[in-house]
């Protein structure tokens, strides 16, 4: 972007720098190949991450979300690992969206991972790493002043989109969405979009056939395989 001057960095967060620009609206996000798992308890790198989930998040939100009606922080990608986005304020909650029991969930309810659910689940998660990012649900939401009802109504309404959207772009390329996290923002007037990324680091991504797994399961589990699972998604979403 023309006239936009990349200034001093903001915050780092465990996948991720923002940094200030010229124009006070926009930020500069540059992703790392930090790898973390368990709240920051378990560190690593898994080589070029930052690259694949940079590209992936900016390919989904661009040709598969925006499109469809879902407004996202995205504004413009200017390297593999930078992308220009709008500047948010970061509604303090993990939206996890889950069609396949797994992770915690299969723990939680006694069932085992693969076991396709009967509806979609809606989850949320207050972000906070001190606490474990403890679940909590609207009437928490409203009661803290994290969200009001209305925007609740709302992110829960994109949320949904976003899982049917996905759904359908993956499954025409052998992926089966399991679960994924989102996270949303409000943009200086108030508006909810969808900010943070979708990629491995994010998603539940399984193989359709095989139901091999293709994203940071590999790296939480100690599986290996960590950089050509993220690499493999690349190539199904990009072709390269």
């Amino acid at each position: 972007m023309e006239n936009l001057t990349k200034m001093e960095q903001l915050y780092e967060g465990k996948a991720k720098k923002v940094f200030a620009t010229s124009n006070p609206d926009l930020v500069i996000v540059d992703y790392k190949d930090d790898a973390t798992a368990f709240n920051g308890e378990k560190k690593g790198t898994i080589h070029n991450k930052g690259i694949i989930n940079n590209r992936v998040t900016n390919h989904l939100m661009k040709n598969v979300l925006e499109p469809a009606g879902i407004p996202t922080h995205l504004v413009e990608e200017i390297s593999d690992r930078e992308t220009i986005v709008k500047k948010v304020t970061i509604v303090p909650l993990e939206v996890i969206v889950r069609n396949i029991i797994a992770g915690s969930l299969s723990k939680r309810v006694g069932q085992p991972e693969g076991v396709k659910l009967g509806s979609t689940v809606l989850e949320y998660c207050y972000k906070d790493d001190d606490l474990g990012d403890p679940m909590v649900n609207e009437y928490h939401i409203v009661a803290m002043g994290w969200a009001t009802k209305e925007e609740i109504d709302t992110i829960a309404k994109y949320a949904l989109k976003v899982n049917e959207l996905l759904t359908d772009y993956l499954k025409d390329l052998n992926i089966e969405l399991v679960d994924f996290k989102l996270e949303f923002g409000k943009t200086s007037d108030g508006t909810i979009v969808l900010a943070d990324e979708i990629s491995p680091d994010t998603c539940r991504f399984w193989d359709s056939t095989t139901h091999e797994k293709l994203d940071k399961d590999r790296f939480r589990r100690n599986l290996g395989g960590e950089e050509d699972a993220y690499k493999e998604i690349m190539k199904r979403l990009l072709g390269e």
